[in-house]
């Protein structure tokens, strides 16, 4: 029999921790948001690996994609539905080697893996759900300094981070140039362009029109019955636009899914690869989340009341390394030049060879890594 679809794939209070540890934050007075929204306490949860220094020097903070979480290493179990994300960058003798450095990933501001979000119990104890206020990369940023407050840590050694996680390593690097020693940005461009806009606001628009998604305020509905359909539309959009399209005719080509005939109502392999992410997605994340986060996405803009990107780009100290995949058509090379001619210390751009497109990032560890080792030294 197979297992109802849950409502939400949310991590909520209650369930094991896994790894996680949390840090409570602005439970004195109410934090304000970019947009003007209010939050009276911000938890966020977050993994670390490796030892930290007495002199607190060797701490790297590590930033998540869209779909993930601080579970950036370690095996699926108790707590975590999926393996490390970047399981073969973290660990030791590993790029990110933690004999060396204190590793630190938060799930973000938003997220649905243990910080803060729309699944979160808001002060009359239910879940936010549609209440949840607008959130901003910016407004991550400012979150995750106040949690690197609470752990004791001035300034990070490096800041590392791909695709949504750049946008935030920049908004540090641009925020809190006096806390940040490199930042390492792969797969990101100074602003959302129109094209990312569009798709991700098409994917939003799919999650809003499954009739279980109520608005937003489904979480009280019984298995099987939440915006699944919607988000797993949202996911396949998506897993179209992080994937090139010489890697899927290679992968699927006209494949048929095993046995099945597409005249008579059978699937493409491709399309049956798209519905197993969808439902894997579904298993893990939350609908909400995906809106917020998709928007926070949309909004990124460095040089929003700075005077512009180049303005705001000026403001970076530190060294960054700025890395991008050869076939990522939704945050293409050129955006990454954009960024290494207008940021002052910078060393080009690193291209990453690959056909895997935007997902590059997470499936190319190898050349991954030894962008992020040489970074390093």
């Amino acid at each position: 029999m197979t297992t109802p679809l849950p409502v939400t794939g949310a991590w909520r209070p209650g369930d094991d921790p896994g790894r996680r540890r949390f840090v409570t934050l602005f439970e004195a007075r109410p934090h304000v948001l970019e947009a003007g929204g209010r939050l009276s306490s911000v938890e966020v949860a977050y993994e670390t690996w490796g030892k930290l220094a007495p002199d607190r020097s060797n701490a790297v903070l590590v930033l998540h994609a869209l779909t993930g979480d601080s579970h950036v290493a370690g095996p699926a179990g108790p707590g975590h539905r999926q393996a490390g994300w970047w399981d073969r960058i973290v660990g030791p003798g590993r790029p990110l080697d933690t004999d060396r450095w204190f590793v630190v990933c938060p799930n973000v501001l938003g997220g649905c893996q243990g910080t803060t979000g729309p699944a979160s119990p808001a002060p009359d104890g239910r879940p936010y759900g549609s209440r949840f206020p607008v959130v901003t990369i910016r407004d991550q940023a400012v979150i995750e300094a106040a949690f690197a407050d609470a752990l004791g840590i001035e300034r990070w050694a490096a800041v590392v981070g791909g695709s949504m996680g750049g946008m935030r390593v920049l908004e540090w690097a641009v925020s809190f140039p006096e806390r940040v020693d490199q930042a390492i940005v792969i797969s990101c461009g100074a602003t959302a362009t129109a094209e990312e806009i569009a798709l991700s606001s098409l994917q939003i628009r799919a999650v809003q029109t499954d009739p279980n998604f109520r608005g937003g305020d489904y979480y009280d509905a019984p298995p099987g019955h939440g915006p699944h359909a919607g988000l797993m539309v949202a996911r396949g959009m998506g897993q179209v636009s992080y994937r090139s399209e010489l890697e899927l005719e290679q992968r699927f080509g006209r494949g048929h899914q095993g046995d099945e005939d597409p005249f008579q109502g059978g699937r493409y392999a491709i399309e049956s690869y798209l519905e197993y992410h969808g439902e894997k997605l579904v298993r893990r994340f939350d609908a909400n989340t995906y809106i917020v986060l998709s928007r926070a996405m949309n909004h990124h803009d460095v040089g929003r009341g700075r005077g512009g990107v180049a303005a705001a780009l000026r403001r970076i100290e530190c060294e960054v390394t700025i890395a991008g995949v050869s076939s990522d058509h939704l945050y293409p090379l050129r955006l990454q030049y954009e960024l290494a001619e207008l940021i002052p210390r910078n060393g080009g751009v690193e291209v990453i060879e690959s056909i895997s497109g935007h997902d590059g990032f997470l499936v190319e560890t190898e050349a991954v890594g030894k962008v992020i080792s040489r970074a390093l030294g």
